[in-house]
């Protein structure tokens, strides 16, 4: 296993109990740096769910995608740096005053309790929908102008964003699926190779990971596709 590549990926756990959750974690915990905490289980089992993940080793993406009026999203962005997770999420399209509401909380709640802030990810277009590369780059540039951290979107903007906005903004990339996985309802998606290659820091992977008949392997499989040609010989 590369240590670098391990780092890469982010596994979602899209199941509807603490109990789930956690046994998909200790599955793949081994290939896995952070494990991304949606709406669904996030409403079901809420904030001790994310102390546990913490507590056990295992970093955290809150992918509740924030969008409202700049104070509400400021509260939400204070609440998630309390947590202490280490990336959350906003939308792109609430605009700059939004997200930058949501960075200034977020750093003013960190520097009150002595903690390094969470990375801020703007959301561009959703994987599920249509978009054109323009369109994604015009979020992601209002996103890094709000002073975030990087944006969420397909391997195949990713390349674009990357030489627009340089090596020091991030991409997290979901959608991905692997070879020898099934494209469900995803429309804009790429194997990890092809997502690390375009320029991403990150990928999410959940489906074909959470439906195998061992997400061990599944994950180890995805780890080991992400090396470079050159380190998997």
């Amino acid at each position: 296993m590369h240590g670098e590549d391990r780092g890469r990926l982010m596994v979602a756990l899209d199941v509807p109990t603490f109990d789930k959750a956690k046994e998909l974690a200790g599955q793949t915990g081994e290939y896995v740096a952070h494990f991304k905490v949606g709406s669904r289980l996030f409403t079901a089992e809420g904030p001790p769910l994310v102390r546990n993940l913490k507590e056990s080793g295992y970093g955290v993406f809150l992918d509740l995608k924030f969008h409202d009026i700049p104070n509400t999203v400021a509260e939400a962005a204070t609440a998630a740096t309390s947590l202490g997770v280490d990336f959350f999420d906003v939308h792109a399209a609430g605009g700059t005053d939004m997200m930058r509401a949501a960075v200034e909380a977020s750093g003013e709640e960190a520097d009150r309790i002595g903690v390094t802030p969470p990375r801020i990810l703007a959301i561009t277009v959703l994987t599920s929908m249509s978009s054109t590369v323009d369109e994604v780059l015009a979020l992601a540039e209002r996103a890094k102008d709000a002073g975030v951290d990087g944006i969420v979107s397909s391997a195949w903007e990713a390349k674009a964003i990357r030489e627009a906005l340089g090596t020091d903004f991030l991409i997290v990339t979901p959608g991905i699926r692997p070879a020898w996985s099934a494209k469900n309802d995803q429309r804009r998606v790429a194997t990890p190779q092809v997502a690390i290659a375009n320029g991403a820091d990150y990928i999410v992977v959940g489906r074909p990971i959470r439906n195998a008949e061992s997400p061990t392997e599944a994950a180890r499989l995805i780890v080991e596709e992400m090396a470079p040609a050159e380190v998997r010989k």
